[in-house]
């Protein structure tokens, strides 16, 4: 088995920053993409920024310029490194990651961290 641990989230004013993590951790096992994925109250998942084994980056466009996504492959550890947050980033925010076992690739997702950011 394959967990995901999310921290960071929070309690921040508008204007403010914070960095999520995830880590990864469990027995045998490559992950090949990850992403941050949020849900506000009342609205769908949405994707906020993916990264590819090599680095590569996408974000929403309503985070892009202000969200930074970032991995250490070594320690198996992704990161969101999000700035200049307003109220409408508020939302519970959950790592996700493609990962392989054996022959077998399947996504596996956190717990996910409330963002929280007041006006």
């Amino acid at each position: 088995q394959v967990q995901l641990v999310e921290s960071g989230g929070g309690l921040v004013q508008a204007g403010g920053s914070l960095r999520l993590s995830c880590i990864a951790s469990g027995n045998s096992f490559s992950i090949n993409a990850m992403g941050w994925y949020r849900r506000a109250p009342g609205q769908q998942r949405e994707l906020v920024a993916h990264i590819t084994t090599g680095g590569s980056t996408n974000y929403a466009g309503s985070v892009k310029g202000r969200f930074i996504i970032s991995r250490d492959n070594a320690k198996n550890t992704m990161y969101l490194q999000m700035n200049s947050l307003k109220p409408e980033d508020t939302a519970a925010y959950y790592c996700n990651a493609a990962v392989t076992r054996g022959l077998v690739l399947r996504d596996y997702w956190g717990q996910g961290t409330q963002v929280t950011v007041s006006s």
